[in-house]
């Protein structure tokens, strides 16, 4: 390599005719690095040599450098490539499609694992993984990756997801606070009716603690207002009855406001993700394989494995459908962590975490529920282990229902085990013999 190989030139100074003079013919591979302020690109020419780096800001010079491109394009053959990059890399990608420059995608796993093997140094740095991008394409380790304007339906559809799931964490984060202010100021409220239970919610919100429900005459008809037809007599009036005796700590005026604006935004926090379930259940009516997977999963966490995953049949095995899950296997060894297997946890969050309310709803009864209480007793007890085993069966059976179009059936997701009918109509469980 040269002296300060990776010192970068700014793409408003690249002399591409000096540097291509005497090369004509050969063909160039180009990587991309894409950082939030600038894209470090590295043109590789068919004889294995590399220039330096090329500094491009993001997005002021990307229409120089798609220019650039476009016109070394026209004289010779030029493969471009970048590593998947998040939102950072879509202006570029947009702009070379615009100009008909066909792009492809490396993987970061195959990045980071070459990079030692490219200068036998492991470190990496901008410079130096744009060119293990143009080297790997230059291997064929590439796939096609074309920039493909998503419909309206498709935008719709990632905003609500991308919504539902912000107000869902938001409202786990005011639940949460609300818990301490009613262990302090009301614990007995929570004997009668579950914190996150809409007529509590409501009742927080509008009288702020115990204090003003017992002082209201008409509370017992506004709670049965709130709670309709499911909310029994006798937890009305043991909610009332719990206000009365209350010992909880007594609260000023501004303990009050505080109480009534936590529920306040945790209600609104449930209005919001209920609004965008019932959109998302109108987007999804188009869908088969969305209305497939969400027999398994619900129409909500189906519409978040769609939007971040795409078309499960575009994956070529369940497999490989669980690892864009960051559900794949992986051994860890490090400090007291020898050779243990862990999630690799790669990939978009929202999927994971979605899917993993999707296991906990499976695990509560039948064939899975039974097999999670095994496998959480041989691990000591450890619960989370046992919901993510759970998850990555889960994951393969979404991709047989949504890709292959069988039917989802939750006995099947562990067949090491086989259900007998018995002869009153219920099942058992058995071991394969």
């Amino acid at each position: 390599m040269k002296r300060k190989a990776y010192r970068a030139t700014g793409v408003k100074r690249v002399d591409w005719e000096g540097l291509s003079r005497g090369r004509e013919g050969q063909a160039v591979q180009v990587g991309f690095d894409v950082g939030k302020e600038s894209v470090l690109t590295v043109a590789r020419w068919g004889d294995g040599r590399f220039e330096r780096p090329w500094l491009v800001k993001n997005p002021g010079e990307i229409g120089i450098l798609v220019d650039l491109l476009a016109s070394v394009a026209r004289e010779r053959a030029l493969r471009l490539a970048m590593e998947p990059t998040g939102t950072y890399g879509d202006v570029l990608r947009q702009a070379l499609s615009d100009v008909g420059l066909p792009l492809e995608r490396v993987s970061a796993k195959a990045a980071h694992d070459y990079a030692e093997i490219f200068d036998g140094v492991p470190s990496q740095h901008d410079g130096k993984d744009a060119a293990v991008v143009a080297e790997l394409a230059a291997a064929g380790k590439s796939t096609a990756w074309p920039y493909e304007t998503p419909s309206e339906t498709e935008r719709e559809m990632a905003y609500h997801v991308d919504w539902m799931d912000a107000q869902q964490r938001q409202g786990v984060m005011w639940l949460g606070r609300l818990e301490g202010l009613t262990a302090r100021h009301w614990p007995e409220a929570r004997e009668w009716l579950r914190l996150s239970s809409g007529t509590l919610l409501r009742a927080l919100a509008k009288y702020g603690g115990p204090a003003n429900l017992r002082a209201d005459a008409g509370a017992a008809g506004q709670l049965a207002q709130w709670g309709g037809p499911w909310l029994e007599a006798a937890t009305i009036r043991g909610l009332l009855q719990s206000a009365r005796e209350s010992m909880g700590v007594r609260q000023s005026a501004i303990d009050v406001r505080r109480m009534r604006g936590y529920a306040e935004q945790a209600l609104w926090a449930r209005g919001e993700i209920a609004s965008s379930k019932r959109r998302l259940k109108r987007l999804a009516c188009g869908s088969a394989v969305i209305q497939r997977q969400a027999k398994a999963v619900g129409v909500a966490t189906a519409c978040v494995l769609w939007v971040h995953l795409g078309d499960p049949s575009s994956y070529h095995c369940g497999e490989a459908y669980r690892k864009a899950m960051g559900l794949n296997l992986k051994e860890r060894s490090s400090g007291m962590y020898q050779g243990k297997l862990k999630i690799s946890k790669r990939g978009f969050g929202q999927v994971r975490r979605w899917l993993y309310f999707a296991a906990l709803r499976l695990i509560v009864a039948g064939p899975v529920g039974r097999w999670y209480q095994r496998k959480r007793a041989r691990d000591g007890d450890k619960a989370k282990r046992a919901v993510i085993g759970v998850m990555r069966k889960l994951a393969l059976a979404l991709y047989a229902v949504g890709a292959e179009g069988k039917a989802f059936e939750p006995g099947r997701l562990f067949p090491s085990c086989r259900l007998a009918v018995r002869r009153g109509g219920g099942t058992r469980e058995a071991s394969r013999r």
